[in-house]
């Protein structure tokens, strides 16, 4: 089906997607009708359907989308020398990251639920390559003797979920400043992993 001329698809489209993130985090994906998407961006419900097929791709789309610009943004970084320097960047850059796209992180948390076997495994596969990443760090401070880890996987784990929630109640201009939650968290995680 093709648009209407004079359609504005580089507005309309990411205006789906903006109110679509806005509302699954809000209310959870299940309560969410592609009816309230359309009425949120002022379209009607049909028009939705020149943009996405359905309300799952929709979905898959927003929690694809976080992932790959999750692991582009990390691969980017100028990896800082020394082991123990890397895992501490990794915890700074996960926090900045994340505490800027609370409604991104909700859904790729908490709607994996909602997606289709196929749609999972794809977003399993990007959230592993993300733990991959960590893992890596990690296993090269066990080999040199830099970090006491029993187990790599494990403490990988540990770590991110350590790290996952800070979305959910930091706030700039709370009581403790972005810098000072990075510094905090670096010394958990230092003293996890410490000898």
């Amino acid at each position: 089906m093709a648009r209407k001329a004079g359609s504005h698809a580089d507005i309309t489209g990411p205006a789906i997607r903006d109110a679509a993130l806005r509302l699954f985090a809000r209310s959870g994906y299940a309560a969410v009708s592609m009816r309230q998407i359309a009425a949120e961006v002022g379209v009607g419900a049909g028009a939705l359907y020149l943009y996405t097929p359905d309300k799952q791709t929709l979905l898959f789309d927003l929690m694809h989308d976080h992932m790959t610009a999750l692991l582009a943004a990390w691969d980017a970084t100028v990896p800082v020398k020394g082991v123990a320097l890397r895992l501490e960047q990794f915890v700074a850059f996960h926090i900045d990251f994340h505490i800027d796209r609370p409604d991104a992180v909700f859904l790729a948390y908490m709607e994996l639920r909602n997606l289709t076997p196929k749609n999972f495994a794809a977003i399993e596969t990007l959230r592993r390559a993300y733990e991959d990443r960590l893992e890596v760090v990690l296993a090269e401070g066990q080999d040199t003797g830099a970090f006491a880890i029993e187990d790599t996987r494990v403490t990988t784990m540990a770590l991110i979920a350590m790290l996952a929630g800070i979305h959910v109640w930091y706030r700039d201009g709370g009581r403790l400043s972005r810098t000072r939650i990075q510094t905090l968290y670096r010394d958990l995680v230092r003293r996890t992993v410490s000898p």
